[in-house]
């Protein structure tokens, strides 16, 4: 099996269990190799409530990135109303940039 196949079943047996609502949206992140995409979604309706990228952040280094993208992130659902999430790793592991990105959106007050 290659990797892309592990992400994709790894990524469908957490979506089996995360599920956004109204009360509480879903925190989907995607990690590339060069940039950290987030996303705050309600599955109810399909809709994406918030979005922010890594590539807004300008030429920070990665770590630094994801760590202003997960401020950004809290600030802008703050903002919305929104004050807790479920967070969603899309299948990578919860270390480096993503663990990153999820320590500064909860430093900017999302629980989850």
């Amino acid at each position: 099996m290659t990797q892309d196949t592990n992400l994709k079943r790894r990524h469908k047996r957490i979506r089996a269990k995360v599920i956004g609502t109204q009360a509480r949206p879903r925190l989907a992140v995607y990690k590339s190799n060069r940039y950290l995409h987030a996303q705050i979604i309600n599955d109810d309706e399909g809709r994406t409530l918030i979005a922010g990228s890594t590539k807004e952040m300008g030429k920070d280094k990665k770590m630094s990135a994801s760590e202003k993208l997960g401020a950004e992130l809290a600030k802008r659902a703050t903002a919305a109303g929104i004050a807790a999430v479920v967070f969603d790793r899309g299948g990578f592991r919860y270390t480096g940039r993503v663990a990153k990105l999820a320590e500064a959106a909860r430093k900017g007050g999302l629980q989850f």
